[in-house]
């Protein structure tokens, strides 16, 4: 009995942005702005298609609302996204580590130098 197969992969497009201001606090925050904010910008701007191809009008006044809400939802999730990613590499640099997992627990696990390593919570299991 002939079968069919399927093979394929997917994979979401990755764009890495490089931006040197000189201070590595603003280069991530300004990294996420402008990735998150072009995420935005792009989901406002399909919207805004959608529902002028299936109204069957397109003006002048559409096209200028939609390039204003497409300004303002990047400008907006840039902005959240920024912050987010500011905050976040300011703690780690507080805290000294970059990881959030469990970190009181980890903590715990190595201060005790992982006695028993099948029931190791930090992952150091030899």
């Amino acid at each position: 009995m002939p079968s069919t197969r399927f093979l394929g992969s997917l994979s979401t497009p990755r764009v890495d942005i490089t931006i040197d201001t000189g201070n590595l606090f603003f280069n991530q925050a300004l990294e996420g702005f402008l990735k998150i904010g072009s995420v935005a910008a792009t989901r406002s701007i399909a919207e805004d298609s959608f529902k002028a191809i299936n109204g069957g009008k397109l003006s002048k006044h559409c096209l200028e609302r939609s390039l204003k809400k497409m300004c303002k939802e990047g400008a907006y999730w840039g902005s959240v996204a920024g912050v987010y990613v500011g905050m976040e590499y300011g703690v780690g640099r507080i805290r000294g580590t970059w990881d959030w997992v469990c970190s009181p627990r980890y903590k715990e696990c190595h201060d005790r130098r992982c006695p028993n390593r099948s029931s190791c919570l930090c992952g150091d299991q030899q």
